[in-house]
């Protein structure tokens, strides 16, 4: 069942094996183009599972613009490795989270006017609501997660608030090639995310042509990527998308551990 934990998620960070968690929201991005049924995304994350996925994520936003709240509930039911929610911090969505309990929720800003989520959450802005928030997911036995910018005051927040993991934004490191800064940045806030205890995971933008250099820093244990999977999945199927993406990453992994 999704709230089960996957072995693999006991990996240390000194160990060669690196997690990928796909996320399916665009599957469900292609099905709302018509209103249809397909394509469905519960379906792809079976795909996906089969194709060695290590785990599954979706995005419930608040306005339902691709991830539907029946999906999530299929999701809850069907995933056989582990589901990760991303949700806003809000009561509604612990409501969801708590009745469901998926293996693990990340917490991740939301804006209706973005077309994806921009940036890493502001981890001072309602500290009171944030940790009310963490205290009933971990109340239920949920893992939690909070989606920040590689900013080593917000690790540190982070960690005072208690959550278990921390998911390192990567979206500056894609979006500009060849900088060496926001690398930087992404390998300096998961060493100190160690040091503190917290799991460490990263994702947004990452793709075939781009993941080797964030696969390779060993205190990430987990990559959730998803829009450029789906991407490449329309050319080549969804399982070989999952096959080509796990491949770099394992290289880049054994070059570096």
């Amino acid at each position: 069942m999704a709230g089960e934990a996957n072995p693999r998620d006991e990996a240390t960070p000194t160990q060669r094996y690196q997690r990928l968690y796909v996320n399916i929201d665009h599957v469900a991005t292609l099905r709302q183009a018509r209103r249809g049924a397909t394509p469905d995304p519960v379906e792809a994350a079976r795909w996906c599972e089969q194709a060695g996925a290590d785990g599954i994520t979706v995005h419930l936003r608040e306005d339902r613009r691709h991830i539907q709240d029946a999906d999530v509930e299929r999701l809850a039911a069907s995933v056989t490795t582990v589901l990760n929610l991303e949700m806003a911090a809000t009561d509604e969505m612990t409501a969801i989270a708590r009745r469901l309990r998926p293996h693990q929720v990340t917490l991740v800003p939301e804006r209706r006017e973005e077309i994806t989520t921009e940036g890493g959450l502001d981890v001072t802005h309602d500290p009171a609501q944030l940790a009310r928030v963490l205290g009933a997911l971990r109340d239920a036995g949920i893992r939690t997660s909070l989606f920040i910018a590689p900013d080593l005051p917000t690790v540190e927040a982070s960690r005072r608030l208690g959550v278990d993991a921390i998911e390192l934004h990567t979206g500056p490191y894609a979006h500009h090639p060849g900088d060496p800064a926001p690398l930087a940045a992404l390998r300096d806030a998961a060493r100190l995310g160690t040091e503190l205890g917290l799991r460490v995971h990263a994702g947004h933008g990452l793709s075939v042509a781009n993941v080797g250099p964030i696969a390779a820093i060993a205190e990430i244990e987990e990559l959730n990527i998803g829009h450029a999977l789906v991407g490449r999945a329309v050319f080549i199927g969804i399982t070989g998308a999952v096959h080509e993406l796990r491949a770099v990453m394992d290289a880049a992994r054994g070059r570096a551990v």
